[in-house]
């Protein structure tokens, strides 16, 4: 392959790019924006360095976070007619470099590597006394990652101030002898896991000056991505491998820190100045992804909480369409507004693969996932598991089929499924913190949601539902849409992209609302450093999306529940009355004030005895179960018969089109028009487009 020249190692870059490319001695900071092409200006610029002779390909390292970043950059490389340039991920660097200096470290062969250490962590746990479930488990093995990537020994957890911040799964002092344990089994067995590649790794080049001396002179410029996800573990092997050079290219955004709770800390990328005081500083902030609007909108909210080193994108697209911000009255009808507007993007030409749906925790995704299967459109999930894959709710069918067939009737719907799920760890408040732990009851608390909308239902009925959406929503797919926590949307784009659950308690997720400490939320203005994260997470999510954004959130949970909802601070500071309303809803903004008024007013009562309104079903149809009503059978029937037909044609649950409480509710309450029908609980926007004129005709007919 012919190498490039220097003017060919230019072509195509603008003048930032080519301000990065061009800086090719001493330390260089990159702090590049999102969608502002920092892959094009690094790779350029390894190109430009290799051409003008200023570098060699052989001796330049390029480290990223993920094997297909390292992908994308080798393949840049390429294209520029440079290919001997190692582009790796740190543990893939540094997994390389230990298994050739194996033999001089040991006389025994490498260890295997644990591809999971949560199956050794449970026995580790298990030898200690310490009782944990699956989910804790994980959250457990989070915790050990942390501390290595931290540098902390076990007995260091007990005593170092950052042991004190942190959220543990279990208490600390256990963790410490898990921990320890864990470490224990690992040496007996001849194993290493991912942390302890690149502690060994440190380890050797510290206390072994010939190995140190090899590296160094086999790689002299180095390049590293994502400079601001960078651990203090990461950060040790680095300056291990450069010595005294300072040939150090680091590219990052301050605003795109979202990973602080595996050890990643962007300080490393802020304070760049003051190890290198005579650092070369570009910023890349020609944004060529989004659109004037979204990266109006982007600004808004990064603004929120400004640093030295926070970038304000300027997008060279200025046309575009207006982000919208959708309010419903809840989950499933959030879930169905979203899946209707995916489906006419669908119809107009849009290919699926071009749309995405992000979400904060991955419980999120369940009524979406039921919304897209009822309306044909394929999906994918990134970064999780599909709800119905994941092993508490295979569990949780388990446990509610062997309640089914024991047929041991307690009472109404949602208490037997409250009881079958109690056995399975859920409890009625949500656990303290977030991590697999929190994940684990909010699926577990979909079961329960679904139960309470299906009165009518016996726990076999339930079970064959969830069989039906299981199979419907398990199909093979080719070009999807995909669906994905903003987490897992980190270095993604699409042309259009929809934000759901965009209000306070999952934009900021309430546990960071509380620091970490309890369930009750914070006043905005309050912001811990977990909130200034939830913010750059929602800044990444924003910052996805090309061509159209879409912004939504729900006033509850489930249909009939009681509004409590507000939107997202971070909405309400980036000023939304600015934004247009979307799939026929208005734009509000949600204050703690009026959250607090809310609250003030109480349950809803009950329309005959006026007590208070418990179930969802009694809160959609505004009555006590045991009140009496004016019923309409004829009424009933015809709505019932209706809902089947519509069900059918569109091949969907018949509790998709209309859950029963809601059917009774539109005949006791004798609704007269569109207006009246946008009041009864369940019949949202979406809903009161596709089936208001029909059941206001089926109640003036029967």
């Amino acid at each position: 392959m012919t190498p490039p020249t220097p003017e060919a190692a230019l072509e195509h870059l603008d003048d930032e790019q080519r301000a990065v490319a061009t800086s090719l001695t001493g330390p260089v900071v990159v702090l590049a924006g999102a969608g502002t092409g920092k892959t094009r200006a690094i790779t350029h610029r390894i190109a430009y360095g290799v051409a003008t002779g200023e570098h060699e390909a052989r001796r330049s390292l390029a480290v990223t976070f993920t094997a297909r970043a390292a992908g994308e950059m080798r393949g840049r490389l390429r294209e520029l007619g440079v290919e001997t340039v190692a582009v790796r991920t740190f543990h893939a660097a540094a997994l390389r470099q230990l298994r050739y200096f194996w033999p001089r470290l040991s006389g025994q062969a490498f260890p295997d590597l644990l591809p999971s250490k949560i199956r050794v962590v449970a026995e580790a746990a298990s030898s200690c006394g310490v009782a944990v479930s699956q989910a804790v488990l994980r959250d457990l093995s989070s915790d050990i990652e942390w501390a290595k990537v931290s540098e902390l020994t076990p007995r260091d957890l007990l005593t170092d101030p950052r042991g004190a911040e942190r959220d543990w799964a279990i208490d600390p002092a256990d963790v410490a002898r898990v921990y320890s344990a864990y470490d224990d089994l690992k040496a007996r067995r001849g194993r290493l896991d991912f942390e302890d590649v690149l502690l060994v790794t440190v380890g050797a080049l510290q206390t072994r000056p010939d190995i140190a001396d090899e590296v160094r002179t086999a790689y002299r410029w180095f390049t590293v991505d994502e400079f601001q996800d960078v651990n203090p573990l990461q950060r040790r092997l680095l300056d291990l491998w450069r010595g005294d050079g300072d040939d150090l290219c680091v590219v990052g955004d301050v605003s795109q820190t979202i990973y602080s709770f595996t050890g990643a800390t962007s300080d490393y990328l802020v304070n760049f100045h003051r190890e290198f005081p005579g650092a070369a500083e570009v910023r890349l902030v020609n944004c060529y992804r989004c659109t004037e609007p979204i990266v109006t909108l982007a600004n808004s909210v990064i603004a929120q909480a400004p640093t030295a080193a926070t970038l304000r994108l300027r997008s060279t697209r200025p046309a575009g369409a207006v982000p919208t911000v959708s309010i419903t009255d809840d989950d499933v009808d959030e879930a169905a507004a979203v899946a209707d507007r995916v489906r006419q993007y669908l119809d107009e030409g849009a290919a699926a693969r071009d749309i995405a749906v992000l979400f904060r925790i991955n419980a999120q995704s369940a009524e979406i996932e039921a919304a897209m299967s009822a309306r044909g459109v394929p999906v994918m999930m990134r970064g999780a598991e599909r709800f119905f894959d994941r092993p508490e709710i295979r569990e949780a069918i388990t446990r509610l089929r062997g309640a089914a067939r024991a047929g041991e009737a307690t009472g109404p719907l949602g208490l037997e499924v409250r009881s079958v799920l109690r056995a399975a760890g859920w409890t009625q408040d949500p656990p303290v913190g977030g991590g697999a732990v929190r994940e684990r009851w909010e699926s577990l608390s979909a079961l329960v949601s679904l139960a309470d909308d299906h009165p009518a239902m016996d726990v076999s009925a339930l079970v064959a539902e969830l069989d039906h959406r299981a199979q419907s929503q398990h199909a093979p797919t080719a070009d999807a849409v995909t669906l994905a926590s903003l987490h897992s949307a980190k270095g993604l784009e699409w042309e259009t992209v929809f934000i759901i659950g965009c209000s306070e308690g999952l934009l900021p997720l309430r546990h960071a609302q509380s620091g970490g400490a309890g369930r009750d939320a914070q006043p905005a203005g309050d912001d811990t450093s977990d909130v200034d994260e939830e913010r750059r997470l929602f800044y990444v999510g924003i910052t996805r999306a090309k061509d159209n954004l879409h912004l939504s959130w729900a006033r509850s949970r489930q249909p009939g529940g009681r509004a409590s909802r507000s939107a997202s601070r971070f909405l309400v500071a980036a000023n939304p009355e600015a934004l247009s309303g979307g799939v026929g809803s208005s734009v509000t903004r949600g204050t703690r004030r009026a959250l607090v008024e809310q609250r003030h007013k109480g349950p809803a009562k009950c329309r005959v005895c006026h007590k208070g309104l418990v179930t969802a079903p009694e809160r959609t149809m505004g009555r006590c179960r045991t009140c009496p009503s004016d019923f309409n059978l004829e009424q009933w029937e015809a709505l019932k018969r209706w809902r089947v037909s519509r069900a059918k044609e569109r091949e969907v649950p018949a509790y998709l089109v209309f859950t029963d409480a809601t059917l009774m509710a539109i005949v006791e309450r004798q609704p007269a028009s569109l207006e009246d029908l946008s009041e009864i609980p369940g019949f949202g926007p979406a809903k009161l487009e596709l089936y208001g004129s029909a059941v206001l005709s089926i109640l003036a007919l029967a």
